[in-house]
């Protein structure tokens, strides 16, 4: 069974934001922080996983990811903070 995530990405508490999708968030996570993820997440330094969903199917997690990409800043801050208020690295509780 194949998995997909949505995730969010942050330099830091209330920085700039970063939204994607994946089928293996461990792997995408590692290529954000190594700088090879995406020019944008390299050029802002934006490798903090901060909150991530899972989805069965890849449509279901492109569709979240393409929703939430149009959503205004403060709704993406208030996803986050539902779940992360402090704003945790998330990525550090993945098994690698």
């Amino acid at each position: 069974m194949r998995r997909f995530w949505v995730y969010i990405l942050a330099g830091h508490k209330n920085g700039t934001l970063y939204t994607g999708v994946t089928n293996n968030l461990s792997r995408r996570l590692y290529q954000h922080q190594q700088g090879t993820g995406s020019k944008f997440t390299q050029k802002y330094r934006v490798k903090r996983l901060v909150w991530y969903e899972e989805h069965a199917t890849a449509e279901r997690a492109i569709s979240r990811e393409k929703a939430i990409k149009h959503w205004s800043r403060a709704w993406k801050i208030e996803l986050i903070e539902a779940t992360n208020p402090e704003w945790f690295d998330l990525g550090k509780d993945l098994n690698r």
